[in-house]
């Protein structure tokens, strides 16, 4: 069957319930729809573990393109004993411990320090090591008839953008989203907050380019965005907590 709907997705870190309900508002057919994950499947939020289970599932069962983030290439990097200090630094300020956490679960009592490093790098491996090599290999673009998908987006320096260094693909800020795409497509991108962008965790339309990422693990939302007949028709929504929680009690951003 062809598939007649793309969904957009980007910036789970770990929100993997959120992930779940977002595909069930979206009424989720993988005999219709083409998922296409934007990256950063992990840390700062819950459940990475339970999150990149999740992708590789969408993935073998459902035909999801998943694409590489930042955190995904700096988690493998980490696990791979790879990591150079500033790195591992970087890993463990932005939300590394808690992706750590959730591959070893509750019953680890330790505090997860980046001293014990070598030891959550063997206990990873030796239960999932197939995450690793998932998100090790991932692509770290897609591009259909209208749009292009990347998890950061594209260098307007570069001519022809698909020869852009994988940093661009992974990192790149403002050098692309405030400067026109030169790639004759709307490219549909995660990493930079939409809040970031226009004050709002909504999807952020900038006419050449399209920011998706909803600041789930912050405590706003995870966006979907639904594209049919080569057009955006609407975005879905799901927050970054359920309703009855927010109602019992909001807790700022």
């Amino acid at each position: 069957m062809k598939k007649t709907r793309t969904l957009a997705i980007s910036d789970i870190h770990g929100c993997a319930e959120q992930l779940k309900r977002l595909l069930d508002r979206c009424g989720f057919d993988a005999n219709r729809d083409q998922l296409v994950l934007l990256g950063d499947y992990v840390d700062r939020g819950p459940r990475s573990r339970q999150a990149v289970a999740l992708v590789r599932r969408l993935v073998k069962a459902s035909g999801a393109i998943a694409l590489q983030g930042n955190h995904d290439r700096r988690f493998v990097r980490v696990i791979q004993g790879k990591a150079h200090p500033e790195e591992l630094r970087n890993f463990f300020e932005k939300g590394g411990a808690e992706a750590i956490g959730s591959y070893l679960g509750p019953n680890y009592k330790s505090k997860i320090v980046p001293e014990r490093v070598a030891e959550y790098r063997a206990r990873i491996l030796s239960c999932c090591a197939e995450h690793i090599r998932f998100l090790d290999r991932l692509q770290y673009y897609y591009e259909d008839d209208g749009f292009i998908y990347v998890h950061a987006g594209l260098n307007p320096d570069i001519r022809n953008w698909r020869q852009q260094s994988v940093m661009d693909y992974l990192f790149i800020r403002e050098a692309f989203y405030k400067h026109p795409v030169t790639a004759g497509k709307t490219v549909i991108f995660g990493h930079t907050k939409a809040i970031e962008l226009h004050n709002k965790p909504d999807v952020w339309f900038g006419g050449d380019k399209i920011g998706i990422d909803g600041g789930c693990s912050y405590g706003y939302q995870l966006n979907a965005l639904e594209i049919v007949d080569g057009a955006v028709s609407r975005v879905y929504v799901e927050p970054a907590v359920t309703e009855s929680r927010q109602t019992a009690g909001r807790r700022s951003p």
